[in-house]
């Protein structure tokens, strides 16, 4: 099964490992590490299209680390009793049930507070721009997911899609890619992920609580519309497939060196299997 780049994940597991957070927060810093798990997708593909497009990748390190927290952040608050009263995450606890509500709340605002810092670490504000835009829309789409308002797929290109467009806009942000030349990028961002959400419901009721580290099931019990829901698992995995042909037909049209943004892709969509 393809694997996201080992050497990418590494980088930004140090960068994230080294990050100094401010001593302002005390002890606080230890909810905040509590959430910072994953496979840190995100982050690798902000790498990943910076390396295809040649440019020194400890450069976009803050930019990666910045879309990371913001990502934790949006699950420390998600698993929040107020939301989805989620008490596991990766395995574990979730930030709240360690360490309770309070502080779940703290550490997430902590969390976007320095991915905003990081972002605005470039001479440019289009990166912080782009997160800022990008993390709008994610909290805009579990607004309309815990309302239950309109139509799944604009629900998930807000609640998920937007931070894997911000993963990749934020790369061409700091490397002040010229708008003519972002559409295959910006396309690419969007069908993977749509890829990403699409595999994530076929997971939820195909996988059990110890593989996918919470327990399965739980949009359902939630009564949320997944693509399974709507279309059946057949259907979903159909789906799957085809965003996954999209997002590599964009990649055939962007220029330089894709394999490691391939892999990501193909990554994403061989979880199901």
């Amino acid at each position: 099964m393809p694997t996201p780049p080992d050497e990418l994940q590494a980088l930004v597991e140090r960068y994230l490992d080294d990050l100094d957070l401010t001593s302002a927060l005390g002890t606080l810093t230890e909810p905040m590490r509590h959430a910072l798990g994953g496979k840190r997708v995100r982050p690798v593909l902000c790498l990943a299209t910076g390396e295809a497009l040649g440019a020194s990748l400890e450069s976009l390190l803050p930019a990666a680390a910045a879309i990371e927290l913001v990502h934790s952040f949006s699950l420390v608050h998600d698993d929040l009793p107020a939301l989805d009263d989620d008490r596991e995450r990766r395995g574990g606890p979730s930030v709240w049930a360690l360490h309770g509500e309070a502080s779940a709340v703290l550490a997430g605002d902590a969390l976007l507070a320095e991915a905003f810092r990081l972002s605005l670490s470039y001479g440019t504000a289009g990166v912080a721009r782009e997160l800022v835009e990008s993390t709008l829309a994610m909290i805009g789409g579990q607004w309309l997911d815990i309302r239950g308002d309109g139509a799944r797929e604009e629900l998930h290109r807000l609640k998920t899609g937007a931070l894997f467009s911000a993963s990749v806009g934020c790369a061409l942000a700091a490397l002040d890619v010229p708008r003519s030349e972002q559409l295959p990028w910006r396309a690419f961002a969007a069908d993977v992920g749509l890829l990403f959400q699409i595999v994530d419901d076929i997971l939820d009721v195909t996988e059990s609580d110890e593989r996918l580290g919470k327990p399965h099931g739980s949009d359902e019990r939630h009564g949320k519309l997944t693509y399974v829901s709507l279309f059946g698992l057949e259907r979903a995995r159909e789906l799957a497939a085809d965003s996954h042909a999209k997002a590599t037909a964009a990649l055939a049209e962007a220029s330089g060196e894709t394999d490691d943004l391939r892999r990501v892709a193909d990554y994403i969509f061989t979880r199901n299997e």
